[in-house]
């Protein structure tokens, strides 16, 4: 079966090594296409795969046609190759904000469509990708798509209404998170910690922070709770962040990320 990607930015790059890495298909079966061909030569060079001049060649040939160009230039893309898809490829766009309404509307008849979400973790083997799907596509495409995303951390199968949800708890977010983890190193910093030291510090923190809640099974708050010792340091940094609407901001932060994500 012949995958082939239009787009071989970092969210390409993370399914192709996913995919590699887990043996659900050899080298010598993906082909892809990119603006440049500086990107063509690194990728192929990177993981061995067939490149391609245009993206028609790529569309015309693949049984599974992967989507990765950013959201502005998707539907210039579709445009150009709706008419060398064919009826039985499966198409997945990993575009944010754009439907499988749009998606139909844009190839102008009805495709194999999936959606999905991923995010950045997917670089090292640790995504989170929301995965949805058209009803032309089969239980048996479903589980594909799913191993296929799963093949770079987790996938989960979701309604399309909470599509622009995923795209801002798991998508946007480790933007944020990044930004957590650089207030807490410049706090270290502030308190004489070498920078690259406190960097590794906070880091880790929200890692394997991460990890004992995922690995337990414990609700957040309760584990919180465990940290802040009656009349304790952590109590008091608890404080300070619900002082000044920690939590309030987040939760703005990511329904700003949805009401974005259904206006592009």
């Amino acid at each position: 079966m012949e995958i082939g990607f239009i787009g071989l930015g970092n969210m390409a790059r993370a399914i192709i090594g996913g995919m590699l890495d887990k043996r659900i298909v050899n080298a010598v079966d993906i082909s892809g296409s990119a603006k440049t061909q500086k990107t063509l030569e690194d990728v192929q060079k990177e993981y061995g795969i067939g490149v391609k001049a245009s993206n028609v060649a790529v569309a015309a040939q693949a049984q599974v046609l992967v989507l990765a160009v950013k959201p502005q230039f998707l539907q210039n893309v579709i445009v150009e190759i709706r008419d060398v898809v064919q009826p039985d490829t499966l198409v997945i766009s990993i575009a944010a904000g754009k439907t499988l309404g749009w998606l139909e509307e844009c190839f102008g008849r009805k495709v194999k469509l999936v959606r999905c979400m991923p995010n950045t973790p997917a670089l090292v083997g640790e995504g989170c990708t929301g995965v949805c799907a058209n009803d032309t596509v089969t239980e048996e495409e479903i589980r594909y798509s799913l191993r296929l995303m799963e093949s770079f951390g987790k996938a989960s199968l979701v309604e399309e209404r909470l599509m622009d949800a995923v795209g801002a708890v798991s998508g946007s977010s480790p933007a944020y998170v990044f930004l957590f983890i650089e207030a807490m190193a410049d706090a270290a910093v502030a308190s004489g910690m070498p920078r690259s030291q406190a960097y590794g510090f906070a880091a880790q923190a929200v890692y394997g922070s991460a990890k004992l809640m995922l690995e337990t099974g414990r609700h957040p708050g309760e584990l919180k709770d465990m940290v802040c010792s009656p009349g304790g340091t952590t109590i008091e940094g608890v404080r300070i962040l619900e002082e000044n609407g920690f939590r309030g901001a987040v939760m703005d932060a990511l329904l700003a990320t949805v009401e974005k994500s259904r206006r592009l």
